[in-house]
């Protein structure tokens, strides 16, 4: 399976940046991905448990281990860590990640690498196919939205809010047009063609500057440093 990579730069301070991801409270606000992230006490390594609502009452549960940090001597900073889930609900089984934090010019590079193995048999390797880009898609539009709080200031919820209304805003002009067309040309298929037409053209157009999109991330490495996971790193 294919590894999840995203990649965002934040033109905000490395310490703001690191602490609004590391911390399990601020984490759930930006990340669509957790409802709650909640810390064992006492565990070590650290450990934390989280839940993901996946319908409005049902919420499957996980689990994460933290598998280290790494200070280059560059100012880079990488967090690994595994998880997984025991519900057998969740179609991951298992998997690992990193997040790494490159400092710049213009800002922090923050991205993250991670896969997991789905269970299920071969009806989870199917349903993978289609959830593994949705979850990639997921964490772009957070790590969006994380750089949208910290660059603009605009709190996690009200870029929720910024989404929804800009959803509804050009669900109601496909619409709209589609029911023009077909009532000036008086025709099914002018006005399906008008609707597809129009689909295009709201799904193509950029979003507001205010509203988190995941196209705005990179999803490919784009060098030999930010694709090694740390398990790799050579040692400076």
């Amino acid at each position: 399976m294919r590894a999840v990579y995203v990649e965002t730069l934040i033109d905000a301070p490395m310490e703001q940046v690191w602490w609004t991801t590391q911390d399990p409270a601020t984490h759930p606000r930006w990340d669509a991905r957790f409802s709650s992230i909640d810390p064992v006490p006492d565990s070590a390594p650290a450990r934390f448990r989280y839940t993901t609502r996946v319908l409005p009452a049902v919420r499957i549960g996980g689990y994460g281990v933290h598998a280290g940090e790494r200070t280059r001597p560059d100012g880079t900073r990488t967090s690994a860590l595994r998880f997984g889930s025991d519900d057998p609900r969740s179609l991951i089984a298992s998997g690992s990640g990193y997040w790494r934090y490159v400092p710049g010019p213009a800002g922090v590079r923050f991205l993250t690498g991670y896969t997991y193995a789905p269970r299920w048999g071969p009806w989870g390797r199917l349903a993978d196919l289609a959830f593994r880009p949705v979850f990639g898609w997921a964490t772009a539009w957070s790590f969006d939205r994380l750089r949208l709080w910290l660059e603009r200031g605009i709190p996690p919820e009200r870029a929720l809010g910024n989404a929804g209304r800009e959803v509804a805003l050009r669900t109601l002009a496909v619409a709209g047009v589609g029911a023009l067309a077909a009532r000036v040309t008086d025709s099914t298929l002018a006005g399906a063609l008008a609707v597809l037409a129009a689909s295009v053209l709201a799904v193509a157009l950029p979003p507001h500057p205010h509203t988190p999109a995941a196209r705005r991330c990179r999803r490919r490495p784009p060098d030999r440093l930010a694709a090694r996971p740390p398990s790799l790193l050579e040692k400076l």
